[in-house]
């Protein structure tokens, strides 16, 4: 028995739905009815709903580095780049990518790659920070540093605002307002906190980039 769909139709369905019911509602059995077959259709290509975030992570990244395989778009290149301009640019193009879809972080998150698409950007991310004089083991760590804050703030972000068809509506059990009644009297600084942690999110992540980017500099060398 052939299926009549293929994987690559089963994704693109999955990632639309995505955001119309997010991760928590993006079921096989959703998935199968929105292409017209029985969810055991879907088995033929996906054992479980884990194999399928992870082909959806796969194409997720391959949209984003598509720019980057071609030389285009915002990666530069020569003398004047530098490996901060290289690192900043994908951590920014990474949270563009991921909070274009609901949940996006979460589907990222804990996913591994179906395929070897990763390889090549990651290659010439580690080569840039190789050839400024980090060892490969520093360009690593700076990476996946850089990584991993990226991602954990996309998923923050996404609980603040959830809706990428309306990125300024705030989930209620964010408002600022009512964080700083309920604590300003008996935490002051974590009631402060607040608006650092859940008012700008785009001044936060820039605010991040530079901490991280100052120290992967600051400890160079050491090991």
């Amino acid at each position: 028995m052939v299926s009549r769909i293929d994987r690559k139709q089963v994704v693109e369905t999955a990632l639309r739905l995505l955001n119309e019911v997010g991760l928590d509602g993006l079921t096989l059995r959703r998935i199968a009815k929105e292409l017209n077959v029985q969810a055991p259709a879907l088995y033929w290509h996906f054992k479980n709903k884990q194999e399928l975030l992870d082909e959806m992570a796969t194409e997720i990244f391959r949209r984003m580095t598509v720019q980057l395989r071609a030389g285009t778009g915002p990666w530069g290149d020569g003398p004047g780049y530098t490996w901060q301009d290289a690192a900043l640019t994908a951590a920014r193009e990474l949270r563009r990518e991921l909070l274009s879809y609901r949940d996006g972080g979460k589907v990222f998150s804990g996913t591994r790659m179906t395929d070897e698409s990763a390889a090549g950007p990651l290659e010439t991310h580690l080569g840039r920070i190789v050839a400024a004089g980090f060892t490969p083991r520093e360009a690593v760590r700076a990476w996946f540093t850089l990584y991993n804050f990226t991602i954990g703030l996309v998923i923050e972000e996404q609980s603040v605002h959830p809706d990428p068809e309306n990125p300024a509506h705030r989930d209620p059990a964010y408002d600022l307002e009512a964080r700083q009644r309920r604590l300003g009297d008996s935490h002051p600084l974590a009631a402060a906190a607040g608006p650092e942690m859940f008012g700008d999110m785009e001044a936060a992540f820039e605010a991040g980039l530079r901490i991280i980017v100052a120290g992967i500099e600051a400890t160079r060398g050491r090991g």
